[in-house]
């Protein structure tokens, strides 16, 4: 396709003379092709004086532009190092000349344009880079580097930032590079020589770019963005840019690294350093105080250049002014910095695909970003306009009708029609962000109760209120949070809950501005708060699960274990080392746990489907973090011998019901198969290798870390308990249960689930199980066992007053246990409550009436016992839980007041106690069983 058949719009002529001379000195031109020289000419003094003097070239160029650039770049590849500046000067007249035909006839997208633009920027910067370091090579001045070493600079990069790291440079652009070296290719005694070898090549590199000469100069060169510019040279250490990031780094430094590249010299060292960053860049938070810090920002900028006020067009700055390009780039960069440390998809260089990709993920509206990329491409384009007048690096619309018709020419628009379209885009590209950035702040209604002003008085003493800043935001945010406390059916309750959660809190701007950025999560806050203290104590520690509420699919359904345990692997697989793991594992669970109370609370689901999910999470956690700890035990002392071990969960983990506080009993078994050790650069021997690899388990899990603490974990149903080894072989597991255990420990077998590890041995350790339920038992002794077990608990431990739900006589763990009893009796596999029970009606022990009577009461405990974990995390007390926490526990159990609860548990319990004495007195009904 020739370049003529491409063009879709064309310039008109400010001066029809001027563009009919420059269209004489390319006379082969004919058609668009003539009227477009003539148009460009007519209204651009500094493209007319390039089209006179490539005149001899530029007619076989417009014939295939792309063919004529790839041969000029490859031309200057070819150039020696003392003519490069020369020809780089050379080559940016034809660029500059090409590429603002190729824009102004349409016959190039603005993504092509700027990307031409900014590969002849990456071309010009490697090319220099190439011959200063080559010089200093040459001269021996680069210890230990030879000639080989010049594509890569000998470990130096360039780092291209802003619209040339995005691939974005506009027509007359300066290019932003910061310039480091590896510090670790070199011996430290070489490293003062090395350093000021890439000074001085950095220095002629920029002089080789910028400086004007009679050939004029190839791109303006700034490298002020490094660390620290007043004091620190032009080239550093990637090590000394990383320290200053990682202690001193900025807001508006972490935007700007958003669209780094690495553009020249060692592109692999550069793109090491690049990943470096990724946690100074992309907070793990949702980073909603970043919103202030670019406020704050915009402001400086409108105040250091006076941009403020309302838009008049004459001299209006189309890159910094009211409604320009910096606020469209502003408002996605803010964005992409709030989420894109939880969400790497949103982690995009570009304008235009980076709003696309938040609009994809609902952080911007797609009407919104849609119409700011729009208005993006078309302030880009009277940008470039602006600058292809006289090749000025400026930014402003023309204040005379002079300008305005050399620009109006250049677009081929009437100058009234452009104008008003111009006017109409700023202000509304302004409305758009400004309201993001500085929302007006709504008047909030009069408060009408009278809180204590003793409570309110020592909120400002709170850790999370000692900053500046914080109590900046709190300011704002107080008036609606009263306001909505004053709304709540006890708002004196609800406001000493808020002060026990600020109370808790160890630091307050990130969650502040969370607030104030998404006022919908207050209302949440109170909800949590005024019903369910033990879970806004967890928020006050762990404040960072509110992320997931906003952070997508919060209410969405329940995924699942398998899904639960695919993306916290491949969260971990994305961290860089083990403790990193580990702490990503404590957010990523407290964040579902987070989810799962809410849900309950809020009704969205019951006691049943949520101790299902407590579950799966738990289920999720241990089978994604195995193998990073088998993997971090097998660096030291090699991959584990013999066929592996697995996790045999125990209790409520096997049984799959978990409340909100649950621990997790587990076992594990291993089979060594034979063989006596590892091997690793500190081999061990099977057993303590399998016992120090459980330890690491139980660590990874129960460890408080920055983050908390997984679970606790309760290891002592293994055989001999506590006086056994931590880690168990199978071929001793089996032997134990055969033949040592006792009556309690095959009760607790009903239960226990293959959870994670090696696939073929939680088969093998699944159908042990289920073979040793089903042989023979003696119903008397089972149940003389089982009434000692009963008598040595009541014993232990009496129960936490009439509302404990799990301990005592006719409660969860009684219903349990005759559960247990049922399905070791007749051998049955399934590890439910319910079932276990129906298992004791088929075969003749259990009557079938007391059965359904019995999972009605351990469904009610369990609704109680949920709620109880959830809103105080110990037994509940109905005068303790507010108006709140009662209404929540009557919710979930269907019952009229609390009074009548307490009596229908009372009761419900007294007949399961009965109907459980009874049936262990009656084992002889079991009906007769085949060996």
């Amino acid at each position: 396709m020739t370049f003529a058949s491409q063009i879709t719009r064309l310039p008109h002529a400010y001066d029809a003379d001027l563009g009919a001379e420059a269209c004489a000195a390319v006379p082969g031109l004919s058609g668009d092709l003539a009227k477009l020289i003539t148009g460009t000419a007519g209204s651009s003094p500094y493209l007319k004086g390039l089209i006179h003097k490539e005149a001899d070239w530029l007619p076989e160029a417009l014939l295939d532009a792309d063919a004529a650039l790839a041969q000029l770049f490859a031309a200057l590849k070819e150039s020696a190092p003392d003519q490069r500046a020369t020809v780089l000067r050379a080559a940016k007249r034809k660029v500059a000349l090409l590429t603002a035909l190729a824009d102004l006839s349409g016959a190039w997208s603005l993504e092509k344009v700027t990307g031409t633009l900014t590969d002849f920027a990456d071309l010009a910067s490697q090319l220099a880079l190439e011959a200063t370091i080559g010089a200093e090579i040459r001269r021996g001045k680069l210890p230990g580097a030879t000639e080989d070493d010049i594509p890569t600079a000998g470990g130096m990069v360039t780092l291209a930032m802003g619209k040339m790291g995005a691939h974005e440079l506009n027509y007359s652009s300066d290019i932003d590079l910061i310039c480091l070296f590896d510090e670790t290719r070199f011996d430290p005694d070489d490293y003062h020589d090395a350093r000021a070898s890439f000074i001085r090549a950095t220095r002629k590199m920029a002089a080789m770019l910028n400086d004007i000469t009679g050939e004029g100069y190839v791109f303006r060169t700034d490298l002020r963005l490094r660390p620290d510019p007043a004091v620190t040279p032009v080239c550093i250490a990637m090590e000394t840019a990383e320290r200053y990031y990682e202690s001193l780094g900025r807001t508006w430094e972490r935007a700007a690294y958003i669209k780094a590249r690495p553009s020249a010299g060692d592109l692999e060292a550069g793109a090491r350093f690049l990943k470096t960053l990724t946690p100074f860049v992309w907070r793990r938070h949702l980073d909603f105080a970043a919103i202030q810090d670019a406020h704050d920002m915009r402001l400086r900028i409108r105040e250091h250049k006076g941009l403020g006020g309302e838009i008049s067009l004459d001299g209006h700055d189309m890159k910094l002014g009211r409604g320009g390009i910096r606020e469209i780039e502003f408002f996605t960069q803010t964005r992409q910095l709030i989420a894109g440390g939880r969400d790497p998809y949103l982690r995009d260089r570009h304008t235009v695909p980076g709003l696309r990709k938040l609009a994809s993920k609902g952080w911007v509206p797609d009407e919104v970003a849609e119409a700011l990329s729009d208005h993006y491409r078309f302030h880009r384009e009277v940008e470039h306009r602006v600058q292809m007048v006289a090749d000025a690096q400026t930014h402003r619309l023309p204040q005379g009708a002079e300008g305005w018709g050399r620009i109006a020419g250049l677009m081929g628009r009437d100058i009234d029609d452009l104008q008003q379209e111009l006017r109409a885009r700023l202000t509304e590209v302004h409305d758009m962000t400004e309201g993001f950035f500085a929302p007006d702040a709504a008047a909030s209604e009069a408060v009408e109760h009278a809180f204590d002003p003793a409570v309110l008085g020592r909120w400002q003493t709170y850790p999370a209120l000692r900053s500046a800043r914080a109590t900046e935001i709190w300011k704002r945010l107080r008036p609606e949070i009263l306001r909505r406390l004053a709304q709540t059916p006890r708002p004196d309750e609800a406001v000493l809950a808020m002060d026990g959660f600020l109370r808790g809190l160890p630091a307050g701007v990130q969650l502040f501005s969370l607030f104030e950025a998404n006022p919908q999560l207050i209302d949440l806050l109170i909800d949590i708060v005024g019903t369910a203290p033990a879970l806004a104590q967890h928020l006050s520690r762990n404040s960072g699960v509110f992320d997931a509420v906003i952070g997508g699919g919060f209410f969405a359904p329940w995924p699942g274990q398998a899904a639960l345990t695919a993306e916290l692997s491949e969260r971990l697989a994305q961290e860089s080392d083990y403790e990193a793991q580990l702490d990503s594992t404590r957010r990523w669970a407290k964040e579902w746990q987070f989810r799962i109370g809410v849900h309950h609370l809020r009704g969205l689901m019951g006691a049943e489907e949520a101790g299902q999910q407590y579950a799966d999470l738990a289920d999720a956690v241990l089978g994604a973090l195995w193998q990073p700890v088998a993997d971090q035990f097998a660096a030291k002392h090699g991959p584990m011998p013999g066929r592996g071990a697995m996790v045999l969960g125990m209790g409520s983990l096997g049984a799959r019901r978990l409340n909100a506080t649950s621990d997790l009993d587990l076992i594990v078994i291993y089979d060594a198969d034979g063989v006596e050790g590892s091997e690793g650069r500190r081999p061990l021997a099977t057993r303590p290798y399998y016992a120090r690899l459980t330890q690491a388990f139980v660590t990874a899990l129960s460890a408080p870390m920055a983050q908390g603490r997984l679970y606790e974990v309760d290891m002592r149903l293994r055989p001999s308990g506590t006086q056994g080894p931590v880690a168990t072989s199978l071929a001793s597991f089996k032997n134990y249960q055969q033949t040592e255990a006792w009556t309690w420990e095959h009760l607790a077998l009903t239960r226990a689930r293959p959870v994670t590890g090696a696939p073929e041995l939680m088969a093998e350790v699944e159908a042990f199980r289920q073979a040793l339920l089903t042989q023979p038992k003696t119903p008397d002794k089972v149940a003389a066992d089982v009434e000692e077990m009963r008598a040595r608990i009541a014993a232990a431990k009496a129960p936490d007053g009439a509302w404990d739900a799990k301990i005592g006589a006719g409660r969860l763990q009684d219903i349990e246990l005759l559960s247990q009893t049922a399905a070791l009796l007749a051998g049955s596999p399934r590890r439910a409550v319910t079932q276990g029970l129906q298992a004791g009606v088929a075969i003749g022990w259990l009557n079938a009436d007391n059965v359904t009577e019995l999972a009605a009461t351990y469904r009610l405990c369990w609704q109680v016992q949920l709620a109880s974990k959830l809103l105080s995390g110990q037994t509940i007390d109905p005068q303790q839980i507010g108006e709140g926490g009662r209404a929540f526990l009557l919710r979930e159990t269907g019952a009229a007041d609390i009074e009548a609860l307490q009596t229908q548990m009372h009761i419900a319990c007294d007949v399961a106690a009965t109907s459980i004495d009874a049936a262990l007195a009656q084992t002889n009904l079991i009906a007769k069983r085949e060996a």
